[in-house]
């Protein structure tokens, strides 16, 4: 029967953001025990773990606010507020993200850099909703595995930076760290970080989740849509075509299943999942929305299913490892080739010690010329420690650099990356768990070359990120593409399907 998730204790259902899951309360019981076997209330890890534990350590890239009782008063208002997501939603993902980690699925996630608050609209909610979508059924077809499509979206409001200050025409202001905490534009009233721009940011969460919901499961992600997904402007690139190409053959698979019984009608058919996920930087925000589960008794951040901390705050005995280590949601945790092997895994142990699959998600970013020499003994030593983690591959942060002024990222080096990423782990015998991008649905020209064959002088064209350069929809499918490649590979070598098809390029 269908029942409605369950919510956390003391909170309000939004207004259309019900989740109905189709299994019986038998059924839910037992897999929400197996989900959080060996993360319980009771684990000695946790005892000395609270919400606001993480005040007692030094927390790196927080806004300096000028006014502490502004602050006091958004988080306030945030900690009233509705969850944005639910604890069985966050279980859920851990579940299918344990089978990324065995080769059982592939994580495709992927979104904004930097959320922005001037340029939200539904338009664009929809359309970088509509390339994942695009690229799950191109993994899932050419790759035969099923895809967890994860967005960096409904959070992903702030960015870490190098340095506190930028420095233009000889004028020095502080960075800017993302519209969740100040504004883009070069003046010193924009950057002066204002604690109401959380609250905004919660606000558009809600909103943007709102809409995925309905989006996810009202219909529009129902297979039988294949045809219609593709973008207008797509619509005569090579990508464009390749991709109706694989819609008019999963159309035809779709019929062929009706014609053999199959209900067209079935969640399975007219609906998908759909997760979303941002780096876990401004605590102060992430604790208003931490709360208690009902159920279990653990401690869920409800600002988004999965939550990651970065290279610049994965410090072991840092605030956002201590804040991490407690919240029950599926997390990850982001590496560069400066990752010694026994770091990694003395952070594994201490955000997953007691070894839940799925619940610890390992992203690398290492950049295209730096995976091969120092993924192996990372890998080698997780394995050598019996530790469960997710392996992904995030190719767009260690591949930046500038050209005539821009920030970019050359496509051929993101597909390097994720190549040796997929090489290495062939070569060890792991398992590649997924792909990290930061893509939009856009016609965007900041990522240099692919089949778009974007120029450098084409940057100036449409180059409307607020922060890091992103892959357009033509450059995001055509990846998809050769992760498919691979993963039909792989089935192959491992003697587990047919040889890789033609559409896969």
């Amino acid at each position: 029967m269908l029942v409605a998730e369950t919510p956390l204790a003391g909170s309000v259902l939004p207004q259309g953001a019900t989740r109905l899951v189709c299994k019986s309360a038998c059924r839910r019981s037992r897999s929400r025990r197996q989900q959080t076997r060996g993360f319980l209330r009771q684990q000695s890890h946790l005892s000395a773990w609270a919400p606001e534990s993480w005040r007692q350590l030094k927390a790196q890239q927080q806004p300096n606010y000028q006014d502490e009782k502004k602050l006091r008063e958004a988080v306030e208002t945030i900690s009233r507020m509705p969850p944005l997501v639910f604890a069985g939603e966050c279980r859920n993902l851990q579940a299918r993200l344990a089978k990324c980690a065995t080769g059982e699925a592939f994580l495709v996630q992927g979104g904004d850099c930097a959320e922005s608050f001037s340029q939200f609209s539904a338009n664009r909610i929809r359309d970088s909703f509509r390339v994942q979508l695009q690229m799950a059924v191109v993994a899932m077809f050419g790759g035969g595995v099923p895809v967890v499509k994860v967005g960096r979206m409904a959070g992903q409001f702030a960015k870490p930076r190098s340095a506190d200050t930028e420095i233009l025409d000889g004028r020095e202001l502080p960075s800017y760290r993302g519209d969740i905490i100040n504004g883009q534009e070069f003046t010193l009233d924009a950057r002066v970080p204002d604690p109401m721009r959380l609250v905004q940011a919660y606000n558009q969460a809600a909103a943007t989740l709102n809409l995925l919901r309905g989006f996810a499961t009202g219909g529009y992600a129902g297979l039988q849509r294949v045809m219609e997904w593709n973008l207008d402007f797509m619509g005569k690139s090579d990508e464009g075509r390749a991709y109706l190409d694989v819609a008019k053959r999963v159309d035809e698979a779709i019929q062929f299943m009706v014609a053999c019984g199959l209900d067209s009608h079935t969640a399975i058919m007219t609906e998908t999942e759909y997760y979303v996920s941002h780096e876990c930087l401004l605590l102060d925000y992430e604790q208003a929305l931490t709360r208690e589960d009902s159920t279990t008794g653990l401690w869920y951040d409800c600002s988004g299913h999965m939550l990651w901390c970065g290279e610049r705050t994965r410090q072991l005995d840092g605030a956002h490892v201590e804040f991490m280590r407690g919240i029950a949601n599926p997390i990850g945790v982001k590496v560069s080739d400066k990752m010694d092997p026994g770091q990694l895994v003395s952070l594994i142990a201490a955000l997953n010690p007691q070894n839940t699959p799925g619940r610890l998600t390992v992203i690398i970013r290492m950049g295209a010329d730096k995976v091969r020499a120092n993924l192996p003994r990372l890998v080698e030593a997780v394995r050598n420690s019996g530790q469960v983690v997710t392996w992904v591959c995030d190719p767009m942060h260690g591949n930046t650099e500038c050209v005539a002024g821009y920030k970019t990222r050359r496509y051929e080096r993101i597909r390097a990356e994720v190549e040796a990423f997929f090489d290495v782990h062939e070569e060890l015998g792991t398992v590649p768990g997924g792909i990290h991008l930061e893509m939009t649905g856009d016609n965007v020209t900041e990522c240099l070359g692919g089949g778009s064959s974007i120029l450098e002088t084409d940057l100036n064209s449409r180059y409307h990120t607020h922060c890091d350069p992103r892959l357009n929809a033509e450059q995001a499918l055509e990846m998809s593409f050769y992760v498919a490649s691979r993963l039909a590979q792989r089935k192959e070598k491992m003697g587990l399907g047919s040889k890789p098809t033609t559409i896969l390029r």
